[in-house]
């Protein structure tokens, strides 16, 4: 009697276990950026920051659709290549995630863009700011950042207001991001009574920049505009520094607006003359980012870039949509986005008709000893 006792205990402690398994769910999130090249940092951040927000989504212990979620990453590396970032958005559709956060590149995410839209999973950039991104209207895409339409204004009025700067060079690295960043500079310099001395092109792999400086030194510049990314931004500096231009001020986006910058630089003097523009407002003055960036910093010391906080909400307006529609499939839950208005760390999201982010903010930084510091 005392045998079958404990064989009935069993199997009901069994069955039991095995109801609790069926009602849990498996739900991956997909995760793009460069994890490899000359912008491995940013990638690393980015994922970073997507992993923080599973993490957090995990122990709240979602349930959707009678279901408790479990989420994971379905990280990729796209190489900041538009050619692999097709591919690995592909991959993605392939493996039938639930949800995208990236890519980082607007180069990427602009030709990613179409196929997510064509497979009908939703995806929401924290990084990628060329206003081409959402201009075709796909109810998949979503940016949480201002783009470069607002950068690029903001700096030039910086130039011209604040700075009364008169001449200006400008260099691209001919991306979909450095050069949509540099045009809007240009034009709206250009209205405020800059002169464009001078217009450079480089690439996003170069290293030696002594060439396009000489060129731009003889034009006798007060700023230069650089839209590109830092590994080349902070090559200039140092070379600007060799060519004796380090009393001329350096311009550019969110691409050079990072604390890598600072390492790259290798302490140049022209780092003091940088002003750069991102979107959104400084850690300080995000709603969460103080006690947020604490929390990253313990758990990924010394990764901080600037995209992660971004990315982390990203993650969780992706679950509020599908807790909101009770379902996970992209279908049901991917309408429920355009009605989000989600208190995230980085600011209240909520989007335009187009999946642009309404009331963006923007923040200019500058550099002095060797940190980063909020103009605004």
């Amino acid at each position: 009697m005392q045998m079958k006792l404990k064989i009935t205990v069993a199997a009901a402690i069994a069955a039991a276990a095995g109801v609790a398994l069926a009602q849990d769910m498996v739900v991956k999130i997909g995760h793009v950026a460069p994890m490899s090249g000359g912008q491995a940092h940013y990638g690393k951040d980015n994922e970073n920051g997507v992993r923080m927000a599973i993490e957090d989504l995990n122990a709240q212990k979602v349930k959707i659709g009678g279901k408790t979620i479990k989420f994971e990453i379905a990280a990729e590396d796209d190489a900041a290549d538009p050619k692999q970032g097709t591919a690995v958005a592909q991959k993605l559709c392939d493996a039938k995630v639930a949800g995208i956060v990236g890519h980082l590149n607007s180069g990427t995410t602009i030709p990613a863009s179409k196929i997510y839209n064509d497979c009908g999973i939703p995806h929401i950039t924290g990084a990628a700011t060329n206003p081409n991104l959402t201009k075709p209207g796909y109810k998949t895409t979503y940016r949480i950042i201002a783009n470069d339409n607002a950068l690029g204004a903001g700096l030039a009025f910086y130039a011209a207001d604040t700075m009364k700067l008169k001449r200006i060079a400008v260099i691209d690295d001919r991306t979909a991001y450095g050069q949509g960043v540099a045009e809007v500079f240009s034009k709206i310099a250009k209205t405020k009574g800059i002169e464009i001395v001078d217009q450079q092109f480089t690439t996003d792999k170069a290293t030696d920049f002594m060439a396009i400086l000489t060129a731009i030194k003889s034009k006798k510049p007060d700023g230069v505009f650089y839209g590109g990314m830092d590994a080349q931004a902070g090559a200039m500096l140092r070379q600007m520094d060799q060519l004796g231009m380090s009393s001329v001020k350096f311009f550019g986006g969110d691409g050079i607006c990072t604390t890598e910058i600072i390492k790259i630089a290798s302490g140049a003097k022209s780092l003091d003359g940088v002003v750069c523009a991102e979107g959104g407002s400084s850690i300080a003055k995000m709603p969460g980012g103080t006690a947020w960036k604490a929390k990253y910093d313990a758990k990924y010391p010394g990764q901080f870039q600037i995209y992660s906080p971004y990315t982390y909400d990203a993650t969780f307006v992706l679950v509020d949509a599908m807790k909101r529609a009770d379902s996970v499939d992209p279908k049901v839950y991917t309408p429920k986005l355009m009605e989000t208005s989600y208190k995230g760390v980085t600011a209240t999201i909520a989007f335009e008709p187009t999946g642009e982010m309404k009331n963006p903010s923007m923040t200019l930084s500058t550099y002095k000893d060797g940190k980063k510091i909020a103009l605004n």
